[in-house]
């Protein structure tokens, strides 16, 4: 039985790494043939070198490794390079690269027909009726990798799209869940990063503090499993066991549990419509005995208003989203930098929608515009009030 070929865009980051974890498990199942990374050139080397992988990309076209390449591996560097790996042999391709920089490579992997793994929900968020559009066009799959997305997706197997009522994301409600707001307003980069379930990269960490992760997840989830947002709801559940659920029109609910791991999301993704033969994925079988209690509560959107303010951001639509994540991105760089403290996220943010401009209708082009007028926008309220 032939290997799936496998290509992985981000591979040297939290995501990445994650799902070479699972590969090097599964090297009977699958075969790298392209990684890529931002400018983390010598990692991304050695881990071509461990899977005997032909050809890699530095999206940073000044990023070089500090060695000569070994004997068999290629080269290739900038946006172009990354879409030559998403276009080229694999039949799977895993995005998990930060912010917008996986856009034109994703679109490069779905005119090829290409499956395409998202664990980059920016590029849905900019973009979700192009690329969706795009996929039903060329005949690929868009296949999520967020534990949340993959749990309803699982929830949905064998159920057809008009019996969902509402979609329930669960959020684990991050380090400051019962934080007062006073000590909310001293928050540092240690605490934030400091998540008490899931290992994630920084970006993503800060996100889930803010609840910002969350609401970019409320807009993914539309465009993947083509629902309002009037049927799309937020609960906190504290210990990250409940990765989400699907309520149905006759009532019943499903949910998909598991430790707090992106293991099994990525290995479900990769091998579908099959499933991987390991009871170790995931950090081993759940045992519910040990769980002793499950609980959920709405989110508290008055501490944590970037929610709300994605949830505006999706329902206008158009440009709207993009500035949302250019503004975010450039808002977290600010936090971690120590310009900002962490309630200012939220007020950087909202100020930049608030005095970047709209339009209905956007191209993939005109998304990573408007991404960058928003993060510009957040930067300049940033320094306004670092100043």
């Amino acid at each position: 039985m032939s290997r799936r070929k496998v290509a992985i865009l981000g591979s040297t980051g939290s995501v990445g790494t994650q799902a070479l974890n699972v590969l090097r498990r599964h090297c009977d199942a699958f075969q790298i043939v392209g990684l890529a990374c931002g400018s983390n050139a010598d990692r991304l080397v050695a881990q071509a070198v461990e899977f005997d992988v032909p050809l890699i990309a530095l999206g940073d076209p000044n990023a070089r490794p500090t060695a000569p390449l070994p004997d068999g591996i290629r080269l290739v560097t900038g946006p172009e390079g990354l879409c030559d790996i998403a276009a080229g042999s694999a039949e799977v391709v895993l995005v998990a690269t930060i912010g917008e920089a996986g856009l034109l490579p994703t679109a490069a992997a779905i005119r090829e027909g290409k499956a395409v793994g998202l664990a980059s929900k920016e590029l849905l968020v900019m973009t979700g009726s192009l690329l969706t559009e795009m996929a039903t066009r060329h005949g690929s799959l868009i296949l999520p990798i967020d534990s949340e997305h993959s749990a309803i997706w699982q929830c949905l197997q064998g159920e057809g799209h008009r019996r969902i009522a509402r979609l329930l994301l669960t959020a684990s409600g991050g380090p400051f869940l019962d934080t007062p707001l006073e000590e909310l307003a001293r928050a540092g980069r240690r605490e934030a990063l400091n998540h008490p379930n899931w290992d994630m990269g920084p970006k993503v960490t800060v996100d889930s503090a803010t609840l910002m992760n969350k609401g970019l997840e409320v807009i993914e989830a539309h465009w993947l499993f083509g629902v309002s947002y009037d049927q799309i709801d937020v609960a906190v559940h504290q210990q990250s066991v409940v990765h989400s659920m699907v309520e149905f029109t006759d009532g019943a609910v499903k949910a998909q549990l598991g430790r707090p791991s992106m293991d099994l999301p990525i290995a479900y993704a990769l091998a579908y419509p099959e499933r991987l033969v390991d009871p170790e994925l995931g950090g081993g079988p759940l045992d519910l005995a040990d769980l002793n209690q499950l609980t959920f509560r709405p989110p508290d959107t008055e501490r944590f208003p970037l929610l709300d303010l994605a949830y505006r951001a999706g329902r206008r639509g158009g440009s709207e989203p993009a500035v949302l994540c250019g503004a975010d991105l450039a808002a977290v760089e600010l936090f971690l930098a120590g310009r900002i403290g962490f309630l200012d996220i939220a007020r950087v943010v909202g100020e930049a929608l608030a005095t970047t401009g709209h339009t209905k209708e956007i191209s993939l082009d005109e998304a990573q515009a408007w991404h960058q007028a928003g993060f510009e926008a957040a930067m300049n309220v940033g320094a306004a009030l670092a100043s």
